[in-house]
């Protein structure tokens, strides 16, 4: 499975950006869907995942009420709708794919895909 993020950008606070992470390959194993980010100098944090197995859906503190996932399977493409965006929202944001169900550690994901950036000024 390949995964390829896009779709982020420079955005001013407050507005909004949709992340697409399409996939390719053999995608019938696949479960959950993970959005994570990184910040410079900070960890990679888990914002956001969903499972297609049991609709389970999970978003960190921090995006919640602002963030929405969601997926097309018949597309093979996981979206992030980020809207009010802030200033701390600013990170490299990964997409990555998991067999098991959702999970926040980036170890119980299978594959990843190279991150897009995004940039909130204030």
């Amino acid at each position: 499975v390949q995964l390829q993020a896009s779709g982020g950008g420079l955005v001013q606070s407050g507005g909004s950006l949709r992340l697409s992470c399409v996939a390719s390959g053999f995608t019938l194993d696949v479960d959950a869907i993970g959005w994570f980010r990184q910040a410079p100098g900070k960890e990679r944090e888990a914002i956001s995942c969903i499972s297609n197995s049991d609709g389970t859906i999970y978003y960190a503190d921090s995006v919640k009420g602002r963030f929405t996932i969601s997926r097309d399977n018949a597309k093979k493409i996981g979206f992030l709708q980020m809207n009010s965006l802030k200033p701390e929202d600013t990170a490299v944001y990964y997409c990555a794919a998991g067999v098991r169900t959702v999970s926040t550690q980036d170890r119980d994901y299978d594959y990843w895909g190279r991150g897009t950036q995004v940039t909130v000024s204030s």
